[in-house]
């Protein structure tokens, strides 16, 4: 990947031109429908598909959404294309993130901006670090799954809307972050420019270690978690939580941390979380972008946090 400080072209529009989204799951496939309706995109992805993308939207009604895909590999090696995207939007896995950036680094601008769309904070400094052009990183509630495979199943279900905050973790580019998110709105993504992103990533992030985990390791969706027998557990990895991000300075929420988790967990009752998905599927999880970043810290500032130690082992094992 390139150095930081190897940038030596200006920073291209991103209103107009293609946008490059890198990874095929339930995030990906969801940006690209919605964007390829009005703009023009190109999806890669590591399973070769048919170009169109079967979405069934919030109120169950499914289009069939024509998307350019190509798999990776193909794009990169493709030396008769003269076309450069003006943003990359990078919706993998946060274990392939830089990976799959790094394949693709020598087809792109050094200036090229990236939008990291990875769950957890294990990927956004690290990229922010090393790209020579900037890094919008995006925080989103938007909720999205791939289905089983079946004769009438979709690709990918939008199960509800949300919001996606854009920002850069410097606060270096709010006018990119502006117009980026004018795009996704354009496209149907409820989208906002944001001038502290760090503080909506720790949130979500919150929110991932108390769902996403404790989903997976009891096979349930996010709803049972509102059920007796798992209250104990969650408000005491909520407790956990709230004393990491005091320490880490990061502000609570306005309706506090337990109060803006059970929100999670009651309006997304009938959802899988993605590390289900991901055990389900027999994938590798992203328990580390998730669980790690908190587990490091409560070391950091010497804080007893047995129960995420407890889910860290597991997730781990």
């Amino acid at each position: 990947m390139r150095s930081r400080s190897r940038a030596t072209r200006a920073v291209p529009p991103t209103d107009d031109g293609s946008w490059l989204i890198v990874g095929a799951g339930a995030l990906g496939q969801l940006f690209a429908a919605s964007l390829a309706r009005r703009f023009p995109i190109v999806l890669l992805g590591r399973q070769a598909a048919e170009s169109p993308i079967h979405l069934r939207r919030p109120d169950g009604e499914t289009l069939r959404i024509a998307v350019p895909r190509q798999r990776p590999a193909a794009w990169a090696a493709d030396r008769t294309s003269t076309a450069v995207p003006t943003l990359v939007v990078l919706a993998t896995k946060s274990h392939d993130a830089m990976a799959a950036l790094d394949a693709l680094a020598p087809r792109l601008a050094p200036a090229t901006p990236l939008l990291l769309v990875q769950n957890g904070f294990r990927t956004q400094p690290a990229i922010s670090e090393r790209w020579a052009g900037p890094v919008l990183c995006a925080s989103t509630t938007e909720a999205a799954y791939r289905p089983p495979p079946g004769p009438q199943s979709p690709d990918v279900v939008h199960a509800a809307t949300g919001t996606t905050w854009i920002g850069d973790l410097a606060d270096h580019h709010f006018a990119l972050a502006t117009s980026v998110a004018r795009r996704l709105d354009q496209a149907g993504i409820a989208a906002t420019p944001c001038r502290d992103i760090r503080r909506h990533l720790w949130h979500k992030l919150a929110v991932n270690a108390v769902i996403n985990p404790l989903t997976a390791c009891h096979r349930v969706p996010n709803g049972a978690l509102a059920r007796p027998a798992f209250r104990p557990r969650v408000t005491a990895l909520v407790a956990e939580i709230e004393r990491i991000m005091h320490a880490e300075g990061v502000a609570p929420p306005p309706q506090g941390w337990q109060a803006l988790i059970d929100g999670v967990i009651q309006a997304t009752a009938s959802n899988h979380s993605s590390m289900l998905q991901d055990v389900l599927a027999n994938r590798p999880t992203e328990h580390d972008a998730i669980l790690g970043p908190l587990v490091e810290a409560s070391l950091r500032h010497r804080l007893d946090a047995p129960e995420l130690q407890a889910l860290w082992r597991a997730a781990s094992a």
